[in-house]
């Protein structure tokens, strides 16, 4: 076959190494030895002996399964073989988490991760956060976490002289050393969504970084969690 379609571009090559590695900008690889774990409904694609298992069955499963936000559940990958990973055209991106290192995420942005890293979930201080942002996963231990984003995400850096304040919706995670919580603003309330007299930001202040990613959650894709 010829054309376009079966360019060196799409066409998908030996794997060169075990475990997770982005195949293009839609869509991360992950060759298993073991196992691993992902968002039950990513997996677009497999080859090899593999087993799929849903996670999230209990009262510590509910828990487990607010990792992908909104109740969506988990599910664990194992054998031997590679397995490919999407959600709805999104971004790819894949954080190596080293020991001592925390990341906090939003579990609508959580794809795949390696069982190596170790989670919980975490609520964010304060209250009220609308679009699924009120409980978040913290990913710790040293392993591979890959990551999902509309857009392509801003990583803004936080120090104690510039404290951040961003859309609860537009949040995708923070790292280490950053301390989180609500503000609302009546001043800049009639420009967001539509004018709603008063607006919540997450503040965060400290030292590192945060994801942020250039689109609000809309009321289509907020029910299709």
């Amino acid at each position: 076959m010829k054309g376009d379609l079966f360019s060196s571009e799409h066409m998908v090559q030996p794997a060169v190494a075990p475990g997770m590695t982005i195949e293009n900008s839609k869509c991360v690889r992950y060759t298993v030895n073991g196992e691993m774990l992902a968002r039950q409904g990513a997996m677009i694609s497999y080859r090899g002996n593999l087993q799929f298992e849903r996670k999230g069955q209990g009262v510590g499963g509910m828990l487990k399964r607010a990792v992908t936000g909104e109740g969506l559940p988990l599910m664990a990958v194992r054998g031997q073989g590679e397995a490919w990973f999407a959600h709805e055209a999104q971004n790819c991106f894949i954080v190596d988490v080293e020991p001592g290192d925390e990341f906090t995420v939003n579990g609508r942005n959580v794809l795949c991760f390696d069982a190596t890293l170790s989670y919980r979930i975490a609520t964010v201080k304060g209250a009220g956060i609308t679009g699924g942002g009120l409980f978040n996963s913290v990913f710790t231990g040293h392993g591979k976490l890959g990551l999902v984003c509309e857009g392509n995400p801003l990583v803004i850096p936080v120090s104690p002289q510039y404290p951040l304040y961003v859309d609860t919706d537009a949040i995708v995670g923070w790292t280490a050393g950053l301390q989180t919580s609500l503000h609302r603003s009546q001043s800049i309330g009639s420009m967001l969504r539509g004018g709603s007299g008063e607006a919540v930001q997450l503040l965060l202040q400290g030292e590192g970084y945060v994801v942020v990613r250039p689109s609000e959650a809309t009321p289509h894709k907020a029910g299709q969690h």
